[in-house]
């Protein structure tokens, strides 16, 4: 009797192994895991101007970034001495995309067909301004600086 419990203890300790096993992570496997948790379409920190870097709060220093350059493109405008021959007000949509050294660039302008028919050099105009801007800081996303693009709204009133 003792043997058969000797033997049951034996089979028992040598299948039991299995669950002391330890299973091997890979750190791509962690990686790849990781990858699907990050949510790709926020940022931690939005891009910046000079003026908004000490901004911490991050719906405040998004605002902050939209403001700064939508005031530095108005006042581009208004120093153009545009003349036209109908008053207009339309909003221009310009799809911009700030690159992971700060660089700016336009993708897109969407703009009413009679502001483009009376502003011709409308394109190159905005473009003109974009290359004007001050130095900006690119987001950052996990301490990484990010791409990130924008769709930013300017209203132009012209008389």
């Amino acid at each position: 009797m003792k043997r058969l419990g000797s033997l049951l203890f034996l089979f028992m300790v040598l299948n039991s192994c299995q669950y002391f096993e330890k299973k091997k992570v890979y750190s791509q496997d962690i990686y790849e895991e990781e990858l699907k948790t990050i949510n790709w379409n926020d940022v931690d920190q939005y891009p910046a101007f000079e003026n908004c870097e000490s901004v911490t709060i991050k719906q405040d220093r998004k605002q902050c970034f939209e403001t700064t350059l939508t005031q530095y493109i108005n006042t581009y405008f208004s120093n153009q001495n545009i003349i036209v021959s109908h008053d207009i007000n339309d909003t221009l949509y310009l799809k911009l995309e700030i690159d992971k050294a700060g660089t700016i660039d336009v993708y897109s302008i969407e703009a009413d067909s009679l502001t483009r028919a009376h502003i011709p050099k409308l394109d190159s105009l905005v473009e003109r301004n974009i290359l004007a801007l001050p130095k900006i800081y690119p987001a950052i996303k996990r301490g990484q600086e990010v791409n990130t693009e924008f769709l930013l709204p300017i209203v132009i009133k012209l008389d």
